[in-house]
C-alpha cells in the first residue's frame, strides 16, 4: 500500500531524480510504504493528476524546480480541488526561497526548506500519527551526509538502462557567485567516500556505465576527487565504455591531478567548467574568484593533451558586460577550442543574492519561469533577443559537433568570430522566420543561401564543406542536402557521448 508518494516533473524522461531518490533511501521504517513516481514536462497536469490519485496517497511530496514550477503550481491547484484531504508538501529550491512571492504555494500544506531528507521523514511521521506541527514552513536544516542512506540502490534497472545516472560525492560550494544559488551554501561537505565507492561499484555490477557527477566542485579537495578518479580508472580494463561527467574549478589542476586525468582515454571524461565571463572586473562585480591566467592555461592543456570532451560556460547579461565586452569572451574561449561553448542567458534565481542587486545595474528580468533576463543597463531588450537567437544557433551550428569542417570557415579570419556568427545568425533568422525547429537539411540549405554573402565567402567552398558535413551526419542518404530526401538516416541515441563522437569527428 502506497502511504506516501514522491513525485517531480524531470526536464526529460531520460533525466531520473536524484532529490526524489535522496528521500526514498532515507524514509526508514516508512520506506515501504513510501513510492516514487516522475513525471516529465510532455505530460499534463491533468494526467499528472490521475497518476498520483490512482495511488490514493494520503500524502505526496512535490520537487519544484525552475522547468516545472508552472506546472506544479497547476497540478496542486487540480489535486486539493480533487482531494482536499490529501496531504501536499513541497520541496526543492523552487519552494526554499521567496515563498510569499508565489501564493499558489498557500494551497500546499507543508514546505520543506532545504535538504530534506530528515525533515521531510520527520514530518510524515507526525502528520500519520496525527500530530502534525503548527507551522507550514520547515528548515532549512542541514543533514549529516556521514550518516545519510545514500540513493543510489533506488535507481531501478530500467534507469539505469535508459536514462541519465546522476550521482554526489560532495554538497555546497566555496564561492560567493552573485547569480548561483550554492553561494548560499559556502561550507562544503563530502559523503564519506568508503561507502560512497562501494555505491558506485553495486550501480557499475548492475551494468551503469554513465555516471554524472553533480558536484559543484568536483575538484576543490584533490584527494577527494582524486580518490574518485583512481576508483573509476580502474574499472576501464573491464568497461572501456565508461564515462563521467563532472563540474571542475576551472583554475584549479594541481600535477597530481592534470597527470590522473591525463591517464583516462579520450571518451571518457566530460568535464563542464564554469568559466561565466572572461572580463576580470566583471568577475569581481558577481564576488566569482577566479585566476583567468590560470584558467585559459588549463583549458589550453586540456584541449592539448587530455582526451576530456570540454565543455565551457558563458553567461550573456552579468552585471556590467556590454555586448562588446561578452563578444570579446567569446573570441578568446573560440581560440582555446573547447568542445562546446555553451551561452546561457542570466537567470534570477530565487534566493541567491543577485536579487540584492537588480535596481543597481537595471535588470529586468521575466517575471515568468526560467526567470531569464529581458534586459539591463548595457543591453536593451533587442540586444538581448539577439543574443538569445546567437545562442540557439551556436546550439545547432557549434555544440551540436554535426560542423567540424563548415564551422572553423564561417569562422575564420579577417573579423571577430563572434561578430561572424552574429551576423550569419541574423541573416538565418530572416530568412527561416525561426530558430527552433529547423531540420538539418534545411539548416544546411540556409548556411549555402546566407553564408557566401554575409560573410563574403566563396560559395564553392561552402558548398562543398556543407557537402562534407552534411554526408557525416546522413551517411544513409545519397546525394547531398541540396537533393530531395530520399532515404531517411537511422537515428543515433541522445546524449553527451554521441556529441562526443561528432565533436571527434575528421
Amino acid at each position: 500500500m502506497v502511504t506516501i508518494l514522491l513525485t517531480t516533473l524531470n526536464a526529460r524522461y531520460h533525466h531520473a531524480s536524484l532529490g526524489l531518490r535522496c528521500l526514498l533511501a532515507n524514509m526508514a521504517e516508512l520506506r515501504e510504504q513510501t513510492a516514487l513516481l516522475e513525471f516529465d514536462l510532455e505530460q499534463t497536469p491533468r494526467d499528472m493528476a490521475e497518476g498520483i490519485l490512482a495511488h490514493r496517497p494520503r500524502i505526496l511530496g512535490l520537487g519544484v524546480y525552475i522547468w516545472n514550477v508552472a506546472l506544479i503550481a497547476s497540478l496542486v491547484r487540480l489535486l486539493k480541488r480533487l482531494q482536499p484531504e490529501l496531504r501536499i508538501i513541497l520541496g526543492g529550491p523552487e519552494a526554499s526561497h521567496e515563498i510569499e512571492c508565489q501564493p499558489w504555494m498557500n494551497q500546499a500544506d507543508y514546505i520543506v526548506r532545504g535538504e530534506g531528507e530528515t525533515l521531510f521523514p520527520a514530518l510524515c511521521r507526525a502528520i500519520l500519527h496525527d500530530t502534525p506541527p503548527a507551522e507550514r514552513l520547515l528548515g532549512p536544516q542541514e543533514a549529516n551526509l556521514a550518516t545519510l542512506a545514500l540513493p543510489y540502490d533506488e535507481y531501478s534497472d530500467a534507469d539505469l538502462a535508459h536514462r541519465h545516472v546522476y550521482v554526489e560525492s560532495s554538497r555546497g560550494c566555496p564561492f560567493t557567485c552573485a547569480f548561483c544559488l550554492s553561494a548560499l551554501d559556502r561550507k562544503v561537505r563530502s559523503f564519506p567516500l568508503p561507502a560512497f565507492l562501494q555505491a558506485m561499484a553495486r550501480l557499475m555490477d548492475r551494468g551503469a556505465r554513465q555516471f554524472r557527477f553533480v558536484d559543484r566542485t568536483f575538484n576543490l579537495s584533490l584527494e577527494h576527487s582524486l580518490a574518485i578518479l583512481d576508483f573509476f580508472r580502474r574499472q576501464l580494463a573491464d568497461h572501456p565504455d565508461l564515462f563521467l561527467h563532472f563540474e571542475m574549478i576551472p583554475d584549479h589542476f594541481p600535477a597530481r591531478l592534470r597527470e590522473t586525468v591525463e591517464a583516462f582515454p579520450p571518451g571518457t571524461l566530460q568535464f563542464e567548467v564554469g568559466l561565466q565571463s572572461f572580463d576580470a572586473t566583471v568577475q569581481e562585480r558577481i564576488a566569482r574568484k577566479q585566476d583567468l591566467a590560470a584558467t585559459e592555461a588549463n583549458l589550453l592543456w586540456l584541449r592539448r593533451k587530455t582526451g576530456v570532451h570540454l565543455h565551457v560556460d558563458l553567461i550573456i547579461g552579468l552585471p556590467g558586460e556590454d555586448a562588446t565586452g561578452f563578444a570579446a569572451g567569446f573570441d578568446r574561449l573560440w581560440r582555446l577550442a573547447p568542445h562546446e561553448i555553451q551561452l546561457g542567458l542570466l537567470k534570477r534565481l530565487r534566493g541567491t543574492p543577485l536579487t540584492a542587486s537588480e535596481t543597481a545595474f537595471g535588470m529586468v528580468f521575466n517575471p515568468d519561469p526560467p526567470y531569464d533576463l529581458l534586459a539591463n543597463d548595457r543591453l536593451d531588450f533587442a540586444t538581448v533577443q539577439g543574443l538569445k537567437r546567437l545562442a540557439r544557433f551556436w546550439d545547432l551550428l557549434g555544440n551540436s559537433g554535426r560542423f567540424p569542417t563548415t564551422l572553423p570557415l564561417l569562422l575564420a579570419p579577417p573579423g571577430s568570430p563572434f561578430e561572424r556568427f552574429r551576423m550569419l545568425t541574423e541573416a538565418l533568422h530572416r530568412a527561416a522566420g525561426t530558430s527552433h525547429g529547423i531540420a538539418l537539411r534545411r539548416l544546411c540549405q540556409l548556411i549555402q543561401q546566407q553564408a557566401p554573402e554575409v560573410l563574403g565567402l566563396d560559395p564553392e567552398r561552402v558548398r562543398e564543406s556543407l557537402t562534407r558535413d552534411y554526408l557525416r551526419n546522413q551517411p544513409k542518404e545519397k546525394g547531398t542536402f541540396l537533393d530531395p530526401p530520399t532515404e531517411r538516416a537511422v537515428g543515433t541515441a541522445a546524449g553527451p557521448p554521441a556529441r562526443q563522437k561528432r565533436h571527434g569527428a575528421p
